[in-house]
């Protein structure tokens, strides 16, 4: 091979060589675009998605707190800030009856579903509903059908306690921290509402505090 042909041939291998250089850096150039624009629609995907999540669990969070706000139809309520809960013995004075709290006994009156035929003490009642249970009781006007769905409901219901209340003056009535209700039937649905938002709900004092071990009666 001639110096002139040789010449000629290692200059097309350098241009070959330059233009492979060439290639490679466009696709590496080529390739972190495409990297740094996955990326970021990755992360803006990932952002929207927080974001999302944020807004519908603050959304969800909003509407138990309005759920939570909103009574339920004849409910009554008291303010729980002016309701006292200091321990003392003797007979409490309340101010509403069945009381919904206020000063009360030491020991709960047992509240593990369990139904009482005989009027209990208010004081011992009311040391349960701190604990964040709800107090079913019925004076003579409740039927006997009524007294049994009640006492079927209540037994099935952890954190709830049944008695009855001669003095009171609706036929049925359901006591938590604060709130009340009354009630003519057992069918009323509000009855299965009120349990299902105040049986442990927002309104109680002492959240999880036990419903068992204490005063108990026949």
């Amino acid at each position: 091979m001639s110096k002139t042909s040789k010449k000629t041939a290692a200059a097309d291998r350098k241009a070959r060589i330059e233009e492979m250089r060439r290639a490679e850096k466009a696709r590496d150039r080529r390739n972190r675009i495409i990297t740094i624009t996955l990326s970021t629609v990755i992360v803006a995907g990932l952002v929207g998605w927080g974001a999302y999540a944020i807004n519908n669990a603050n959304e969800k969070s909003d509407q138990k707190a309005a759920a939570a706000k909103k009574l339920i139809r004849g409910e009554k309520t008291w303010d729980a800030k002016k309701l006292g809960r200091t321990h003392v013995t003797g007979t409490v004075k309340y101010p509403m009856n069945p009381p919904v709290g206020g000063n009360h006994a030491p020991v709960w009156m047992t509240c593990n579903g369990n139904v009482y035929t005989k009027a209990i003490p208010n004081e011992n009642a009311v040391h349960s509903l701190e604990h964040g249970a709800v107090w079913v009781t019925y004076n003579d006007k409740a039927a006997a059908a009524d007294i049994q769905t009640l006492a079927d409901k209540v037994t099935k219901t952890p954190y709830t306690l049944m008695s009855p209340d001669k003095t009171q003056s609706g036929t049925v009535m359901l006591s938590a921290w604060g709130h009340q209700l009354s009630v003519n039937k057992a069918s009323d649905p509000r009855i299965e509402q009120f349990l299902t938002k105040y049986v442990q709900g927002a309104q109680t004092p002492e959240p999880g505090a036990a419903c068992t071990n204490g005063l108990t009666a026949s």
